[in-house]
């Protein structure tokens, strides 16, 4: 389970459990598109896919640089994503590598 910290949320390493806020990087694997992550601790890797089947409405996590924000798809344009906040409060455009869909 994710906590927060700080702007940001921190997830768990499978293999040693140490919650840390972990920018992902974007990179292929088999061809397909994946964000990379390493944990400082154990030194531990893993990917997970770039979201490739989107929808307005979709509720999403953004993880940008300076803050993890929470919100609903509201436009899906090639490599890129317009996220809501709730009830408006912000619009911003976020790389699809940085979506992930809850």
């Amino acid at each position: 389970m994710s906590r927060s910290a700080g702007p940001h949320t921190a997830d768990p390493c499978a293999r040693c459990c140490v919650e840390a806020v972990r920018t992902g990087v974007p990179t292929t694997a088999a061809g397909r598109a994946v964000v990379g992550y390493r944990c400082e601790q154990c030194a531990n890797t893993w990917t997970r896919p770039v979201e490739d089947d989107l929808e307005v409405y979709d509720v999403v996590r953004v993880d940008l640089p300076g803050a993890t924000l929470y919100g609903t798809v509201w436009q899906v344009e090639g490599d890129r994503v317009q996220v809501r906040g709730t009830g408006g409060e912000w619009l911003r455009w976020a790389k699809r590598w940085q979506v992930i869909l809850y």
